[in-house]
Order: C-alpha cells, then structure tokens, then sequence
C-alpha cells in the first residue's frame, strides 16, 4: 500500500530538520581548529584570528533572539531561506582570496545560522505528530551540540592538505546543501500566526549580548585592563536590566518574558547556564591537554586533525544519548533526565581529574561527556516546551540557545583563567595540577546545575502551562 503524501512528507522533513541543524552548527564552529592556520595565512597574530570564532558566537547570540520571534510569525519559511543565504554567501567570503576583514565579515554571516536551531524546532511540533515531534526536537538540540566536533576533524584534516581556505570551503559546500534542502522542504507556518519584531529591544540586547560575550571570551581584558573590564561588565548589565523591563511593558517583546519568568522555563534556564559552562569547560580542557606537547611534561602533542579524532566518542555517545532520551522520557520525568545528565557530565570530570596519562582514558572521559551532554540537551527541549505554547516554540528554545552561548563562552573563559593562574612566570604551558584544579571548578558547577534541575523536579504541581498568546494559532499541549 502507498504512502499517503502527509507521511511521506514527514519523512523527508526530518532529515532535513536534521541536516539543517547539523550544518549551521558545524559551520560556525569551523573557527575553532583553524585559529592557528588563520594567523599563519593572513600574517595576524593568535589574538586576532581567535575573533574568527569569537564573532561567529556574538552574531549567533544576537541573531537568535531576533530569528525566534521571525520564527514564531506567519514568515517563517522565508525567514529560515533567508538566513540560510546569508550563511551561503558569508561561506564564500571565508573561500575568496579577500583581506583578514572580509573573512571576519564572512564568519560573523557564518555565525547568524545559529539562530535557526530553534526555528527547525518549531517547524517540527507543528507539522510532525505528538510523539515523532518530541523525539525530532530532541535530536535536533543533540546535533547542535555535536556538529561542532563533527566539522572539527573534517576541518582539521582539509587544512592540512589544503590550506585554510580549502577548509573553509567545506562550510560553502555544506551550506549550499542546506539552504537547498530548505528550499525543498520547509512547510509554511500554521495560518494565524503573527510575529512583529521590536527592533529597539533587539538593539539593547545586542548591545548587552556582545559585551557579556566579549568579556567572556577576551580573557586578557580581566588580567591586563581590570578597569576598563568591569565598567565593560556594568555597561552589560545596565543594558540587560533595560532590555527586561522595555520587555514587560512592551505589548510586541522580541522574547516572551513572561514565559520565561514561568518557574520551569526559568529553572531550565538556570540549569543550562550553569550546565553549559561545566559541559564546555571539559570539552575545552580534553581538546587542550590533547594537543600540549610532551614537552611540557604532560599532554601528547596531536595534530589539530588527530586531536579532532578525540572527539568522535563525544559524537557518537552524544547521539546515543539523544536516540535513548525520548524513550526515556516515557517512564522518567524530563528534570530527572537533567539531573541524571549532569551526574554523568560530573563522572567526565572525576575521570578527567584521576586519569589522563594516555590517550584512551581521554577518550573515555570524552565519550563520557558525550553521553551527558547528549541526554541534557535531548531532555531540556522537554521540560520548557512542556508548558510553551506551540506558537512560542521558537522563541523559548531561542532563549534558551542564547543562554547556553553565555554558558558556554564563560566556561571556555573560565578554563582559560584558571589555567592561565597555573602557569608559572617564563612558562608556556599550564602546570598538570592547574587542569585538576580546572575539573573540580567543573564538578562543583555540574553539582550546581544537578541541585537546579533537582528542584526543578520538585516544583509546586499547580505550576501549569502557559497560556497561548493572543493571536497564536497553537495550543497548549502537556507534552512538546
């Protein structure tokens, strides 16, 4: 018997749900092992091309927001097409033989397609069923997690062989596919729908975005220019502090500040602050005890392509994780996942912290943190999207996405300080000492984000769903 066209057109649209959300994440992480190649080629210093990655985050932070509300209006189709583009067209800025500016432009349009994650989660709960819904939305937060450690190798390897642009030629190619896959595949928004974005708010949260990340990932600030990065840091917080309250007044808010302030969207998004600096944390400290020549006393030296091998048991065990989730979540309560997620993201860190004196115990813990990192992000969709309205869904998720790049900039910063105190004077490298003192900074911020979730558990059963906005044509549902 055939297929009727509905179920066809349900197997098609989550692969490219899939595929979407897999390219933009390992486009934008390209930055990540080609700094060294980058200051080579274009003659800039470490400092410099370490902005190739820095500038993709901040514009994926600031993009976000912005595209979940675009998201959650009757444009969404075109708004997915047109980001999609200009990922294509920042890709072949990174490819043409153009100065270190125009690269950076490129990688910052690169950087905008981290918006569209929580727009491919949206398009699932409205058009796939209940039960294939939840399951896609779970995947699709895995693989934005794991697409980084996917492009790195790939990366690495091109690199070697063919230069940096050759590298980068790889995110074009990919993101053509993309943005070819979408054209085929993406639905309309339900009819109903309306979606007005308030570009003033949108300003001051860029505003606020860019100098939290900023402070966060140029560590140097806080060591060489302690002033001028504190009054950096107020500025942020003023900024924030404005943008919430034009929130609450505002009858059109770029984020649904409401929402957020429910007790379970709140408490997820303090457990994925917390969770995403202890989960970066590790997965900068694996990745740089990896390539640390031996000369250092410790580390094994690794290529930039062997040690993005190191990362495949956190692919493959994190996509395990995302498979196993939603089954789960049939007997167990989506918070408990996350508590229990994070107890294993704490085992990476006592493993990481009693042994590393080879390789394969690298590889365990990292395999270990793949499994943690994957069944948090596979169980977090749940517990916002439990009380969200469908018509909310790409912008809560985006929210939450926003929240995870503040964790995971500040973890990356804070591995690096903490190193960094554990360097010696005349020294290169940290000390070995200095990454154990690194992995129990994580595990204490692990048992925080544990605790969170804990509560979150806990909280009172009157705590209900939030109601569908006026004018949204989705329904309050129990379950994403």
């Amino acid at each position: 018997m055939a297929a009727s066209p509905e179920r066809s057109e349900a197997r098609l649209l989550v692969p490219s749900l899939m595929f979407v959300a897999l390219v933009v994440a390992a486009v934008a992480s390209l930055g990540t092992p080609l700094i060294t190649s980058v200051a080579t080629t274009f003659h800039v210093s470490l400092d410099s091309a370490q902005w190739t990655l820095t500038i993709a985050l901040l514009s994926g932070a600031v993009a976000t927001p912005v595209l979940g509300r675009l998201g959650a209006g009757p444009h969404r189709r075109a708004t997915i097409l047109a980001t999609l583009a200009v990922v294509v067209a920042g890709s072949a800025l990174t490819v043409l033989p153009l100065p270190f500016a125009w690269l950076l432009a490129g990688r910052a349009a690169q950087g905008v397609g981290l918006g569209l994650t929580a727009l491919m989660m949206g398009v699932a709960r409205d058009h796939l069923p209940e039960r294939r819904g939840a399951a896609t939305i779970a995947l699709i937060s895995v693989v934005s997690i794991i697409g980084a450690s996917v492009g790195y190798p790939l990366a690495g390897l091109l690199a070697q062989l063919g230069g940096v642009r050759a590298a980068y030629g790889l995110g074009l190619l990919v993101a053509a596919a993309a943005l070819l896959t979408a054209w085929r595949s993406m639905p309309a928004a339900p009819q109903g729908r309306s979606a007005h974005v308030n570009v003033a708010s949108a300003l001051v949260l860029s505003g606020g975005l860019s100098l939290v990340l900023l402070l966060a990932g140029e560590t140097s600030l806080w060591s060489h220019h302690l002033a001028a990065a504190a009054g950096l840091a107020v500025v942020a917080v003023l900024l924030l502090c404005v943008w919430a309250v034009s929130e609450l007044r505002s009858r059109t808010p770029l984020v649904d500040v409401r929402a957020v302030r429910h007790p379970a969207v709140a408490g997820a998004n303090i457990a994925m602050f917390v969770g995403g600096i202890g989960m970066y944390l590790l997965l900068t400290l694996i990745t740089r005890y990896a390539q640390t020549p031996r000369d250092a006393g410790y580390g094994f030296g690794l290529t930039t392509f062997v040690a993005g091998l190191v990362l495949v048991p956190f692919s493959v065990l994190g996509f395990v994780a995302g498979k196993l989730t939603p089954r789960a979540r049939a007997r167990i309560d989506a918070p408990f996942l996350l508590a229990g997620s994070a107890v294993v993201v704490g085992c990476g860190f006592v493993l990481f912290a009693a042994a590393r004196s080879n390789l394969a115990e690298l590889f365990v813990a990292m395999g270990v943190l793949g499994f943690g990192v994957g069944g948090f992000s596979a169980a977090m969709p749940g517990v916002i999207l439990a009380v969200t309205p469908k018509s909310e869904t790409s912008s809560a998720m985006s929210f939450n996405y926003v929240v995870r790049s503040v964790g995971y900039s500040l973890g990356s910063a804070v591995g690096g300080l903490v190193l960094a105190a554990g360097t010696d004077t005349g020294h290169l490298f940290p000390s070995d000492a200095a990454y154990t003192t690194a992995a129990l900074v994580g595990l204490a911020a692990m048992a925080i984000t544990t605790l969170a979730a804990l509560a979150l558990a806990r909280r009172s059963p009157g705590t209900g769903p939030i109601e569908e906005p006026a004018g949204g044509a989705g329904r309050t549902t129990s379950t994403p």
